[in-house]
Order: C-alpha cells, then sequence, then structure tokens
C-alpha cells in the first residue's frame, strides 16, 4: 500500500503538469494591405510564371542553372538551413527523459574525526558482517555498472515552446534560402538582359562611328577646296572621338557584367554565350501583378518574417516559464560494490530515484535579463515582419508604374530617334550643297546618337520593371531546390 505522502506529492505534480502560464504576450495588430495597387494592375490573376516559362531564353536559363548549383551565397544559405535543422532536432527530445549508460571507478577517503570515518571503523568489529561486506580501510573504493536518467517535467511548456522556436526558426531559414534564390535569378536575368543591349548599343556606336568619318572626310575634302576651314575638321574630330572613347566606355560596362554573372555563377571570369539579338526584338515579357494580398503567399521574405515572429513569441513564453518551479527527476539502476570481485554478484544491484520541484526566489538576474531580451526581439521581429509586408507592397507598387511609365517614355522616345536619322541624312545633304554649316551637321549627329542610346535604354529599364516585378511578387523560387 502506498504511503500518502507519496501519493500527495504525485497529485501534486500532476496537478503542476496541468497547469498553464497566461501568456500574456504583446498583441500583434494585423497588417491592413490595400485590396489593390492603384495602378493599372490584373486583380484577377493568381499564379506566376515558372521561370522557364518567364526566362524562355535558353542561354540564360543554363546560365541560372549553374548559379543555383555554384553560387555562394545561395550555398551559405543552405549551410543556414542546416544549421537550423540541427537546431530542431537538437530540441525533438528535450522533453522526454535522458537515458545513459555508466561504467564508473572511484575511492574515497574519509577523515577519522567524521562521522562516516567512525562509522566505517566500528563496521569493522561488527559480527553480522561476513568477509566481502568488510570496509576496506582506509581507502574505500567505489565501483558502478548500471544505467542513469534525468527527466525535467514540462510543467509550464518552456520546453514545448523551445520546440516551436526551433522549428519556426527552421522554416524561417528555408524561406531565406528561397529569398536568396529569387534574387539571384532576378541579378543574373537583369545581367544577362544588360548583355543585350551593351551589345546593341556598341553597334549602334559603331554605326554613328563610320557616319561621323565620312561626315569628317567630307570636310576635309571641302577644307580643300576652300569651302569649309580647320575648324570644321576639328568639330568632326572630336565628334569621332568621343564617340570611339564611348564604345571604349560600352566594352568595359560589358565585361563588368559578363564578370557579376560568372561571379554570381561561382566561377573565374569568361566569356558569356549568348545570342545576338536586335534590341528591337528584346522583348520584355508581360506580367500581371494580382492580388496585393496574395504577396503572402509568394514573398519568401515575408513568410520568413513572419516565422521568426512565431519563434520570438516561442522564446517569450520560455523566458517566462522560467520563473516558475521546475520539476525534475533523477534516477539510477544497476550493480554497485566497494569490491570489484563482488560486483556483478546479485546481492550488489542498487537504484536511487529523486525528484524535486526547484523555483528561483533570488538573484534572478539571468533569467530577467533573458527575459528581456526576448521581449525586445520579439518586438524587432513584429517590426521586421511589417517592414517587410509594407516594402514589399511599396516594390510592387513602384515596379507597376515604372513598367506603365516606361513603355509610355518607349514610344515617344521612339518617334524622336526616328525624326533625328533623317535629320542628320538632310544635314549632311545640305551641308554638300552649301546651305547647313558643320555645326548643324555634328549637332544631328550628336542628338541621333544620344536618343538612341536613350532609347535602347529605355528598352533595360522595360526589362528592370518586369524583372524586378517579377521578383518583387516572389517568382522564381519554387520548384528549383
Amino acid at each position: 500500500m502506498p504511503k500518502p505522502k507519496y501519493i500527495y506529492t504525485l497529485i501534486a505534480a500532476i496537478f503542476l503538469g496541468g497547469c498553464k502560464i497566461k501568456q500574456n504576450l504583446p498583441e500583434h495588430k494585423p497588417v491592413n494591405i490595400p485590396q489593390q495597387f492603384g495602378v493599372k494592375a490584373d486583380t484577377v490573376s493568381s499564379k506566376l510564371a515558372t521561370l522557364n516559362e518567364f526566362f524562355a531564353d535558353p542561354a540564360l536559363a543554363a546560365l541560372i542553372d549553374t548559379a543555383l548549383k555554384n553560387n555562394f551565397d545561395l550555398q551559405v544559405a543552405i549551410q543556414n538551413v542546416e544549421l537550423a535543422r540541427a537546431g530542431v532536432r537538437f530540441t525533438q527530445g528535450i522533453d522526454m527523459p535522458d537515458l545513459s549508460a555508466a561504467l564508473s571507478a572511484g575511492a574515497r577517503k574519509f577523515g577519522n574525526y567524521t562521522i562516516d570515518g567512525v562509522g566505517n571503523y566500528d563496521t569493522q568489529f561488527s559480527t553480522n558482517l561476513d568477509s566481502k561486506q568488510k570496509l576496506p580501510s582506509p581507502v574505500i573504493p567505489d565501483f558502478f555498472v548500471g544505467l542513469q536518467s534525468s527527466w525535467e517535467i514540462d510543467l509550464w511548456g518552456k520546453l514545448k515552446n523551445k520546440k516551436k522556436a526551433a522549428a519556426a526558426r527552421f522554416i524561417a531559414s528555408e524561406h531565406g534560402r528561397n529569398l536568396v534564390i529569387t534574387s539571384l535569378i532576378s541579378e543574373i536575368a537583369d545581367a544577362y538582359f544588360e548583355l543585350l543591349i551593351l551589345d546593341n548599343e556598341q553597334k549602334i556606336l559603331e554605326d554613328n562611328i563610320r557616319l561621323q568619318q565620312e561626315a569628317l572626310d567630307i570636310v576635309k575634302v571641302l577644307k580643300e577646296s576652300g569651302q569649309a576651314n580647320q575648324l570644321g575638321v576639328e568639330l568632326m574630330s572630336a565628334q569621332l572621338l568621343s564617340s570611339r572613347s564611348l564604345k571604349v566606355e560600352v566594352k568595359q560596362k560589358i565585361i563588368e557584367n559578363e564578370n557579376k554573372i560568372n561571379f554570381l555563377s561561382g566561377r573565374f571570369p569568361q566569356h558569356i554565350e549568348r545570342k545576338t539579338v536586335a534590341w528591337e526584338n528584346v522583348i520584355p515579357p508581360k506580367l500581371s501583378a494580382g492580388i496585393p494580398a496574395r504577396l503572402l503567399e509568394n514573398r519568401p521574405d515575408i513568410k520568413q518574417a513572419e516565422f521568426d515572429l512565431i519563434a520570438a513569441d516561442a522564446d517569450i513564453y520560455s523566458a517566462k516559464a522560467a520563473f516558475y518551479p521546475s520539476l525534475n527527476i533523477n534516477g539510477s539502476m544497476g550493480l554497485q560494490a566497494f569490491r570489484a570481485a563482488v560486483l556483478f554478484n546479485p546481492g550488489s544491484f542498487a537504484y536511487s530515484v529523486a525528484g524535486g520541484l526547484f523555483a528561483p526566489l533570488l538573484n534572478r538576474r539571468a533569467l530577467i535579463a533573458e527575459l528581456m531580451a526576448s521581449e525586445a526581439d520579439q518586438k524587432i521581429a513584429y517590426t521586421n515582419y511589417r517592414k517587410t509586408i509594407v516594402n514589399s507592397f511599396t516594390e510592387v507598387y513602384n515596379y507597376l508604374n515604372l513598367i506603365e511609365n516606361t513603355n509610355e517614355m518607349y514610344e515617344l522616345k521612339s518617334k524622336e530617334v526616328e525624326v533625328l536619322k533623317v535629320s542628320i541624312n538632310i544635314s549632311v545633304d545640305l551641308f554638300k550643297s552649301g546651305r547647313a554649316t558643320y555645326l548643324e551637321v555634328v549637332t544631328a549627329q550628336r542628338n541621333a546618337l544620344q536618343a538612341q542610346i536613350e532609347l535602347i535604354n529605355l528598352r533595360k529599364s522595360q526589362f528592370d520593371g518586369v524583372i524586378g516585378l517579377y521578383r518583387a511578387l516572389g517568382g522564381g523560387w519554387k520548384n528549383v531546390i
């Protein structure tokens, strides 16, 4: 029949286990996202194009595939996921008993004027002990082989919330990896289309250099016949040198963009294979924005911030639970003896069990500091969550306006280029007939060149807007790793 005091202890433990801490966590006000972006945006689309659908260029697809395998930042992000996975693994059995095998040997020597020393000495004269039970003197060995266990019973949910925090951080790290993937793909695509545009810019400069050389040759001929002077030759030469300088500058930009792609792909500088496409045929893909609330479904940084906030909430709960009593049970079972010869004798079987409630009363600086840090981390996580949502909406809004306004600018600039191209031929013909000055020819050539460069840069801005929108909507990471 169990003794009443043990029954009362068991009932008290069960009662404490049923108690819960009032969470009393800071209230998270919901972030109200506008129902639409306020520009000409599709509010019906709910699915983004896949990576292969959006970036259909085989050369670009090959570069993205290489980068996904070799990119340095992505490799670090993958290892961060593994670190978070290790944290989950560590907390999986945190609320279960620990069990370990033990094999130990030790020795003790008690003072002659201690209770243990005097008692051990007196046992030497006992008549009811056999030879195996005689205590060695003066040093008493202690041998043990068996099992040892310790168990902290999770009365208040402290350990449960540590597991919850670790799991949330693991999921957040996975979304962090997805964010790296999205950014990586958009950076490579942006640099790749920049290369296509720079190739075309180089071709435009070569065409203009040819036209300017022809104009310079005409001025030189006219100078020899007395119809022009040295000033015209110098101005035409300066214009030609400026264009050649721009061509070298574009060449440097091509090298930098190629090596940007190479670095993102985790490799040393080398030529980037790409097709030659006239800039008029480099058409940006179309993309719909959809409903703003669906950003929450696709944006990896929003999901990452959300699970960081969940982990921070769980940390606060664990920090508060640390102020409450903890119930610990320790036990051991095995063979123990002070003589090795009798260690495996059935009479050497021994066990122990002990349990206790421990509550911090004084000098709780560490617990208070941990709670303060957890509350600060939670506020930071909530602020970052709200910031990420607002920033995500703003990015999409900006890119939608960029696309709309750039398209309008492109149409106007295209008309300007056509007019200026015609003006070059007219100015040269007028100059030959003496009805225009060389200054007018130089001005016409310079304006036409500038307008053409601005036009192809507007094409690049169109790509920047569409690729940026694709990234801002959280595209590119699904079904990649």
